[in-house]
């Protein structure tokens, strides 16, 4: 199937409430990047915090492949100043810091086999057994990014683990696909309204300052989220998309 067929169908699957996607049990996600989480995820940390659903959230690589050329942010502050925005960014959603892990993993190169892919399947998993999930939560393997890609493969690899508990993946960079890129199969799963998340979705995304403004202004070669891509994102739903097993 064509990405854009896919992704069009995608945006056609029916409403359903967090309970249709995780009918027991706590929920993990888990996030290539710090930001991840909040433009994927955010709705949904929001309403199972508003449910009291126990939440953990984690981050896998240290997020500082985005300035690389910084002068004023070498990489040790970048990873710091990455997980305060990802803390302050989960505040906004509901969710305390103590619910907050960061595997800081090489970003641009976070690994899918070998003996670190294995200890951060299991830091997964240990989340996950932390907070009694019925489900994991991460993003598509089709995003054309390598560290999304691996984060799927680590978020399989805990599920495989942990036994029965379900794996839902949500698409960040997916929706630049180029349109005529092949997909498997056709989209199932969950579109969730979050209507009512908006405000604290949009103050999540926006503390992560170092990728949505101009907050470091010396590397031309940087990285900052483009205004059409916060659009997407902004959005009275979420999409989740079933993992086969």
């Amino acid at each position: 199937m064509r990405a854009d067929a896919f992704l069009a169908a995608a945006e056609a699957l029916p409403e359903g409430s967090l309970r249709d996607l995780v009918p027991a049990g706590g929920i993990v996600v888990v996030a290539p990047h710090p930001d991840d989480e909040s433009l994927g995820c955010g709705g949904l940390i929001a309403e199972a915090c508003l449910r009291r659903i126990p939440v953990r959230l984690v981050v896998v690589s240290d997020g500082i492949g985005s300035h690389p050329n910084s002068r004023t942010h070498p990489p040790e502050r970048l990873r710091r100043l990455r997980e305060a925005e990802t803390l302050a960014a989960a505040g906004c959603l509901g969710l305390g810091p103590e619910h907050v892990a960061f595997l800081r993993l090489p970003d641009r190169f976070v690994p899918r086999s070998g003996p670190e892919a294995e200890a951060a399947a299991r830091a997964i998993a240990d989340a996950a057994r932390a907070c009694g999930a019925g489900a994991l939560f991460v993003t598509w393997e089709h995003d054309p990014h390598c560290d999304h890609a691996a984060s799927a493969a680590l978020a399989r690899r805990a599920r495989n683990l942990l036994g029965d508990v379900s794996l839902h993946a949500y698409p960040v960079w997916g929706w630049t696909l180029p349109p005529e890129t092949e997909i498997d199969g056709e989209p199932r799963g969950v579109r969730l309204v979050v209507s009512r998340h908006l405000r604290a979705k949009a103050a999540a995304i926006a503390a992560h300052r170092s990728q949505t403004t101009d907050l470091i202004d010396d590397d031309p070669a940087g990285f900052r989220l483009e205004p059409a891509m916060l659009a997407r994102f902004a959005r009275d739903h979420e999409i989740f998309l079933d993992v086969a097993e």
